[in-house]
């Protein structure tokens, strides 16, 4: 059995800036990426079905005999999970209306370009699904997913052991072969702590439930984080965090505050660099929409700021509550720039104008490099279509 997770126009768009960049099922929500929690909970190989442009670095695999089509931004637990697993060639898995899986063949997907829902026999599914449909709805969900991936993870195994030199506060505890902290507290009686495989936390952070640190990341010293934080693989994170995921291959290194909020991949903050996550009012917080081309209410009083791949920021930059920065921006000038930053732009609070591709690509080239990678003709034209998709956002007047 083969999963292949399904993108459609009407999710991805809802959920740019990020899913600019990847399919909706690569997003990270608690210590796994949703295509991650599929294939580990249905112990099976995945592959995605996403945009063309997007097709080229995530590729649909080899497909032979039956296939799971599922829902990219559905987030599965054990008991929807089994039912996807009990589907039968032919039948279709609903909620309400809701298309969640199907069981198919690979010539389902060969012609018009995906399966017609009505050929399949309806199975209705009566218990709650975790969407994501909304950029804030990764850092909502991220405490509830962290303990879910948690369990999933950690269920049957023994901890590595640590030094004896740190605190913990409560039994939700788990690291992973490699993973070394020195001098911390760890607290997981409001939520599980997980810290992946060859992972550090340095001397005098404090960590509060639930938490997830990837693999090969660090926490810097002296590091305060709340509850409900994920940072991603090859991350290095300092400050203070509260509420927000961070995809991986990032950097927050240094003082400054991240809350309510979600980093893409390959980021960059500067020094000192703060967000806000609450208006002065209390009032809810508006989100820049890609879909609506304007902003769309949240109705959250707490809402930080979505911040899409391969985006830099110059020290003590501060960022105003529910700010939207777009793939590639560079922010060069300290200051408060303003809460919605068009994909590939360069500039300050005192204007933005548009980034040239080359010169990106120029940087990226240097970023991928130090980092031990190679910044390819797949990413290249990957970020063209990103480029050119996004044109449109870009009105400077």
């Amino acid at each position: 059995m083969h999963i292949v997770l399904f993108d459609k126009a009407e999710w991805r768009i809802g959920l740019y800036p990020l899913a600019l960049t990847r399919p909706v099922a690569d997003l990270r929500v608690g210590i796994l990426t949703i295509a991650e929690k599929w294939a580990k909970r249905l112990q099976a190989s995945h592959s995605f079905f996403t945009e063309d442009y997007l097709q080229e670095k995530y590729p649909l695999g080899q497909l032979h005999g039956d296939i799971l089509l599922v829902r990219g931004n559905c987030c599965p637990d054990g008991r929807l999970a089994d039912a996807v697993h009990a589907l039968q060639t032919g039948e279709a898995l609903l909620l309400g209306d809701e298309f969640i899986a199907l069981r198919t063949v690979p010539e389902a997907l060969q012609g018009a370009g995906h399966p017609v829902l009505a050929d399949y026999s309806p199975k209705h599914y009566q218990h709650p699904v975790v969407m994501v449909n909304h950029p804030e709805d990764i850092f909502l969900q991220n405490g509830e997913q962290i303990a879910l991936d948690f369990d999933l993870l950690t269920a049957g195994r023994q901890s590595a052991a640590l030094s004896d030199s740190n605190h913990f506060i409560g039994s939700r505890f788990f690291a992973e072969e490699g993973a070394q902290a020195e001098c911390s507290t760890f607290n997981s009686t409001r939520g599980p702590i997980y810290l992946g495989r060859n992972s550090e936390v340095w001397e005098g952070s404090l960590i509060r439930g639930a938490f997830a640190l990837g693999e090969n990341s660090q926490v810097k010293m002296g590091t305060r984080i709340y509850s409900n934080v994920s940072v991603g693989p090859y991350s290095r994170v300092g400050g203070e965090l509260n509420t927000c995921v961070i995809w991986g291959r990032s950097a927050k290194g240094h003082d400054g505050y991240l809350g309510s909020s979600v980093l893409g991949e390959g980021c960059n903050w500067g020094a000192d660099t703060n967000n806000s996550n609450l208006k002065n009012n209390y009032k809810s917080v508006r989100l820049y929409d890609y879909k609506q081309a304007g902003y769309r209410d949240t109705g959250l009083q707490f809402c930080g700021m979505i911040m899409a791949d391969h985006v830099r920021c110059a020290i003590n930059t501060a960022f105003n509550t529910g700010t939207v920065v777009g793939v590639g921006a560079s922010v060069y000038h300290p200051g408060m720039p303003p809460t919605f930053i068009p994909d590939f732009s360069w500039g300050s609070a005192e204007g933005f104008s548009g980034y040239r591709l080359e010169k990106l690509f120029e940087t990226l080239e240097s970023v991928y490099e130090r980092r031990g990678m190679h910044f390819d003709d797949v990413e290249k034209r990957l970020l063209v279509a990103v480029f050119e998709q996004t044109r449109k956002y870009r009105d400077y007047q």
